[in-house]
């Protein structure tokens, strides 16, 4: 048996599902299905067996997988494969046969063709949309349809809503009802596209993600494609993207990448059109990911133009326009880099702090080890190194976003702020417990230090800041958690885990969680993630975002902690705290935050939108008119901008530091192109273009870095050794 790898996977990697039809020579899906069950039994770390309680949430899971809003079965049909499979599925996997996956299947595609033969006739009436109606935005949790006449009724209110959405949309691509003849066309298309291996992947890794969500069936086509993705050798604009609702919605910005860089895509984002060039917008809502990914991608410095919703619109109809230029995803721009911060002090002198941004854990796996092999803590040393020699008198580790990375990178990472020690637990199936270690008595960095977080902060992100927290080295701000992810995967190829497959990558691969991590004071960073010292809001702080928001996550639980020495100096937290409170109170930035989170909350909770066509326009107008005063607002706030010096592992040996500034000259042709989408599409010009803005929490962490900085050493500071 091929030994297993342990990896520490990061937040999110892109996978794409190609279509390729079973060959003869081919492994039978109903050997892979015994296969992958077996597995998920014997080495997931629930070691959970397939029984009736598997059984049941997997049939649960599979008809919500295949048909997420409740739009399509019928409650006679959830019942009658309730009745038939709720207590057998566990027995057809492990007897290797494949028949209700299929036989559902086939019953979901019958409903879909039944119901867009009924929408071919529901998209020709005339619309009004004077009625005082209303839609149904998500009914994920909502029931059933309880027979055809409660359907004909749900689907009547959506097309209403989908004929609307496009009539307000500024950027119609055609006439309504074109549009949405065309998307229904291209939902049959995918159906009848859809092979045997399709729907066994999909079936296979429901049933994975009905352990946790974290484990997942890859097909071989897939496995072919995580191979390629791994080694970030893709041209495109570096956005992981996921199918949620008949949207490619943005998962994860790469860092360094094209629309990272640009600043106007968000985690969050919906894409609901692609455009090469020039050429016209397709329509992709109800279009199979590959598709929508394979039309993002292409020829480096050709361009994309996105069609895009906000996460944060008020209304569908409202769309901005993002053009982007396709690039490389260079592992460079993934290095750690920092700033050395200028900052005028009450007393007349300059206090300069220390910012390390580190967008992730990396290493050069093939190389570890040898000299000049690429790794996260050789480049922070040196980066650490001539802040210190720039009089640096505070630090902060910016891990926003970080998504995670190599395991061993973060408990070296922390070995530089402490002496020794433990830095994090790990737990396997059969319950024995590990204990990764900082060995290395010497400290890089001893002074007082910030460790940044927001709620895409993820594995082993939450490693170092969590061992930090529990070491007393370090005060941790940003949002009411981390991601918390808390699960190590690994992964096997089925072919070669099952000799009687053939030993061959043809039956695809199992990625599977094998192990949890624990903080060293025994709690575990699964679900709970890391709470920080001093919380931040971020537009991130939001429950939808995290791994309390994923279906099945393992649960939190605690374990003894290891033996270990605190660092006996003190952080301050409370008077941080209140000074941070008073601070945030009266910042109109954090204000903006706030009501921006709240007000989503609300439009959440009343899951519902308006078919009336002036309720609409009014409510868009209303939306336009407060973010221009809020614009308005940041125009009259003239706000005294710190000195910055970039750090790069280029420049970090150089004499002289680079002046950061943010006056860039543009083309006024792209300006004035730039200003008339903004104006288009009613976007909020500061937050939603690429325009620098006042990041209200870096501004915030600088001032407690510079608090934690003077109450640990008194009113007597040392003056700047050097000012510039």
């Amino acid at each position: 048996m091929k030994p297993i790898r342990f990896l520490v996977w990061p937040l999110a990697a892109i996978c794409i599902v190609s279509s390729v039809a079973f060959a003869a020579d081919e492994p039978d899906p109903g050997q892979i299905e015994i296969s992958v069950g077996r597995l998920l039994e014997q080495i997931h770390y629930s070691r959970r067996k397939l029984d009736d309680k598997i059984s049941q949430q997997l049939l649960k899971n599979y008809l919500e997988g295949l048909d997420y809003n409740h739009l399509f079965f019928l409650q006679k049909d959830i019942d009658a494969f309730t009745a038939k499979y709720s207590t057998t599925l566990d027995d057809d996997i492990l007897l290797g046969n494949p028949e209700p996956a299929f036989s559902i299947y086939e019953l979901y595609k019958k409903r879909v063709e039944e119901r867009a033969a009924g929408v071919k006739e529901l998209i020709k009436k005339e619309y009004t949309f004077k009625t005082d109606g209303t839609v149904e935005l998500n009914r994920q949790k909502a029931a059933w349809p309880k027979d055809e006449a409660d359907a004909d009724r749900i689907w009547a209110e959506r097309i209403e809503a989908e004929m609307l959405q496009e009539t307000l949309n500024k950027h119609k691509i055609d006439p309504p009802v074109k549009i949405l003849t065309k998307r229904y066309d291209q939902m049959l298309r995918n159906l009848h596209e859809q092979t045997k291996e399709d729907v066994i992947k999909t079936f296979l890794t429901v049933l994975a993600q009905t352990y946790d969500p974290h484990s997942e069936y890859m097909s071989r086509s897939e496995l072919e494609n995580f191979s390629i993705n791994m080694r970030l050798s893709l041209v495109g604009i570096g956005a992981v993207l996921h199918s949620e609702e008949g949207y490619a919605k943005i998962m994860e910005l790469v860092t360094g990448g094209p629309a990272s860089k640009d600043g106007r895509l968000k985690v969050g984002d919906r894409v609901a059109a692609v455009a090469q060039g020039e050429k016209d917008f397709v329509d992709t809502v109800d279009m199979k990911l590959d598709k929508v990914v394979e039309m993002i991608r292409g020829k480096k410095d050709t361009t994309v133009r996105l069609q895009v919703i906000a996460v944060n619109a008020a209304d569908p109809s409202v769309r901005k326009i993002i053009e982007i230029k396709r690039d490389e995803i260079k592992l460079k721009e993934q290095e750690a880099k920092a700033e050395v911060i200028e900052r005028p002090r009450a007393d007349g002198t300059t206090e300069r702090l220390g910012w390390i941004t580190l967008p992730s854990f990396y290493a050069d796996m093939e190389r570890s080890g040898v000299a000049g092999a690429k790794s996260t803590t050789k480049d922070v040393l040196a980066l650490i190194n001539r802040l210190k020699q720039e009089g640096i008198t505070g630090l902060v580790m910016d891990l926003r976003r970080n998504g995670g990375g190599s395991l061993e990178e973060a408990v070296n990472l922390t070995g530089l702020f402490i002496k020794k020690g433990p830095v994090v637990q790990a737990k396997n199936s059969t319950g024995v417990i590990t204990v990764s270690k900082d060995r290395d008595p010497s400290i890089a960095y001893d002074g007082p230090l910030v460790v940044l977080t927001n709620r895409l902060s993820a594995s082993a992100s939450e490693i170092f800041a969590a061992a930090l927290q529990d070491y007393n080295r370090a005060v941790i701000v940003g949002d009411s958690s981390s991601f918390g992810k808390g699960t190590v995967q690994t992964m096997l190829e089925i072919g070669k885990m099952m000799p009687f497959l053939g030993g061959t990558n043809e039956a695809g691969a199992l990625k599977l969680t094998i192990q949890k991590f624990y903080r060293i004071a025994g709690g575990s960073t699964q679900l709970k993630g890391v709470e920080p010292d001093v919380k931040l809001s971020s537009p991130f702080d939001q429950p939808e975002i995290g791994e309390v928001s994923l279906k099945g996550p393992l649960p939190y639980d605690t374990i003894e902690a290891a033996p270990f020495d605190k660092v006996e100096k003190p952080l301050f937290k409370n008077e941080l705290r209140q000074r941070s409170s008073a601070r945030v109170a009266v910042d109109p930035e954090f204000q903006y935050i706030n009501d921006d989170l709240e007000l989503y909350k609300k439009r959440v909770a009343a899951n519902t939108l308006s078919l009336n066509i002036d309720t609409r326009r009014a409510g868009n107008d209303e939306e336009k008119t407060r973010k221009e005063k809020r614009t308005a607002e940041r125009a009259t706030r003239t706000m005294a901008e710190p000195k910055r010096f970039s750090v790069t592992l280029d420049n970090v040996t150089k004499p002289e530091l680079q002046l950061v500034t943010n006056d860039k000259k543009k083309d006024p042709a792209a300006e004035e192109k730039a200003a008339a989408t903004a104006e288009d599409t009613e976007e909020e010009t500061d937050a939603d273009s690429a325009k620098p803005v006042v990041d209200a929490v870096r501004a915030e962490a600088l001032n407690i870095v510079a608090d934690l900085v003077e109450l640990s050493h008194g009113a007597k500071l040392p003056a700047t050794a050097r000012n510039r």
